[in-house]
């Protein structure tokens, strides 16, 4: 039995696939805009064939593609800047132990893999507190709270405030994924 295309799709016989039709996101919130330059400048490093720079720019993204599939993604720049923190540490370590085996080739690629990272986090307008700093801003709180003495939740959550409200705005959205 030749059943025509029309036929055969009107019947049922030939569905579409679901994972054809379902887009599916990790993540429904924005990307971050220092995630977005790293994106960008990747195609620039591939262009200009800087070895350094795209290692460093495919690490990153590497692995923000891999905190996205668990619970705890990377939506925020202060998110991102404390990976390419991390990941700075681990190139000064590798540093120090190719320059305790003598392999001073090795060393100069993870300076130069260093200056990227510094350079990123430089420009990145995320601005690391000094304990001096966040010491002055939590007595503020307190300060402010006005009790006596008051309860470390209240402080917390005087601090934290923005942040919930952010996450508040997030939860909104709709999401974009299909369910």
């Amino acid at each position: 039995m030749s059943l025509r295309p029309s036929t055969r799709i009107a019947t049922g016989l030939l569905r579409p696939r679901a994972s054809l039709l379902s887009s599916r996101s990790y993540s429904d919130a924005p990307a971050p805009p220092l995630l977005q330059k790293l994106k960008a400048d990747l195609k620039a490093a591939m262009r200009a064939k800087d070895a350094a720079r795209l290692s460093v720019l495919r690490a990153a993204l590497s692995s923000t593609l891999n905190a996205s599939k668990t619970s705890s993604p990377i939506t925020t720049d202060v998110a991102l800047v404390g990976l390419l923190r991390k990941q700075a540490r681990g190139c000064a370590d590798a540093r120090d132990e190719f320059a305790a085996a003598g392999r001073d080739d090795l060393v100069a690629k993870e300076e130069a893999q260093i200056a990227v990272l510094n350079e990123y986090m430089a420009n990145s307008g995320v601005e690391e507190l000094s304990s001096d700093r966040l010491r002055a801003v939590v007595q503020g709180v307190v300060a402010g709270l006005g009790d006596e003495k008051p309860k470390m939740g209240d402080i917390m959550k005087t601090l934290l405030a923005p942040v919930a409200r952010w996450m508040a705005r997030m939860s909104r959205r709709p999401s974009l994924s299909a369910s």
